[in-house]
């Protein structure tokens, strides 16, 4: 029997570890088969704080692995496929073995929808990248592109517009599914230029294996051409991470799942935190407060239990 097993090892999960394990609850953390989420494949981060000069991403999840370990909590990279909340304690199938906890913290992030493009995995963080937030201060005065057509499209696109000379925005439809104002927004700003009826075929990187630009067919004419971009944000959505948990605990209609005062689900004992129910903000800096939370909200809830 665990007191705590927290699933997932990105910036929510480490931060509940770190937490719960100065608790001296000594939690096992399930890792997956991506151990450090989505900041292990993000190269130098600058808006994470008490970090002035910036922290490559894999270094910061690193640095809190250590820190966690530090106090006692405990790894494995098993990777949870199933989850039965019915018994006053909760299980946790992880690899083919049943974990029972008293608490659990389910957060197991979401991921970057990609395009599934030759070398896309290589690509990452080399000049594509699903973040601008994140990523787009490393690209000023350089032409960028945007892949996608929904608001987050459109609201990455405009972000953009405050460093690079010029923002494309590539959409395989004739119009945007972003909101009207979104759209509109987007659609007015001169340093944007939609392409429409068009998608991306291929990347296309120079000697150090950077990118350089995007082979672009018209699905209409079936015309291609070359695109020269400095990066390319894929801004096509994200996938919660939540398979295990699908019909026993409440979800919206994107699959993110539902908290309550915060992290806390329906299930007496589980909590959540990070991207796994952050349509939002998706920001390290988020996750981490998440799984601050998650884990005091875990201590409290046993402290009370026992």
């Amino acid at each position: 029997m665990e007191n705590v097993i927290i699933v997932g090892s990105g910036c929510a999960g480490l931060t509940a570890a770190i937490y719960a394990a100065r608790a001296k609850l000594s939690p096992l953390v399930l890792e997956g088969r991506q151990p450090g989420g989505q900041l292990s494949t993000t190269t130098l981060v600058e808006n994470f704080p008490g970090f002035p000069e910036g922290i490559e991403g894999p270094q910061l999840i690193i640095n809190m692995h250590e820190q966690a370990e530090k106090f006692g909590a405990r790894f494995s990279y098993a990777e949870v496929t199933d989850f039965d909340p019915q018994n006053s304690h909760v299980r946790i199938k992880a690899d083919d073995e049943w974990l029972e906890t008293k608490a659990l913290i389910i957060a197991s992030g979401a991921s970057a929808r990609w395009l599934g493009l030759e070398d896309e995995e290589k690509l990452v963080g080399h000049g594509l990248t699903s973040c601008a937030t994140c990523d787009g201060a490393f690209y000023k005065n350089v032409p960028v592109c945007v892949i996608g057509g929904g608001d987050s499209a459109a609201e990455e696109a405009l972000f953009l517009t405050r460093f690079a000379s010029k923002v494309y925005l590539i959409h395989r439809r004739d119009k945007l599914r972003a909101s009207p104002i979104m759209a509109d927004r987007a659609l007015a700003n001169p340093k944007i230029e939609p392409i429409w009826n068009t998608v991306v075929k291929q990347y296309v990187t120079d000697e150090r294996g950077e990118m350089q630009a995007v082979l672009l067919r018209d699905i209409n004419t079936n015309v291609e051409r070359e695109l020269e971009v400095a990066c390319v944000f894929v801004a096509i959505g994200h996938d919660p991470n939540t398979k295990p948990y699908v019909g026993k605990l409440d979800a919206d209609t994107e699959g993110y799942l539902v908290a309550k005062n915060l992290v806390e689900s329906k299930h007496p004992g589980v909590f959540i935190a990070g991207d796994v129910a952050d349509r939002v903000f998706k920001q390290a800096i988020t996750a981490a407060g998440a799984g601050c939370a998650a884990a005091l909200r875990a201590e409290k809830y046993l402290a009370e239990v026992e």
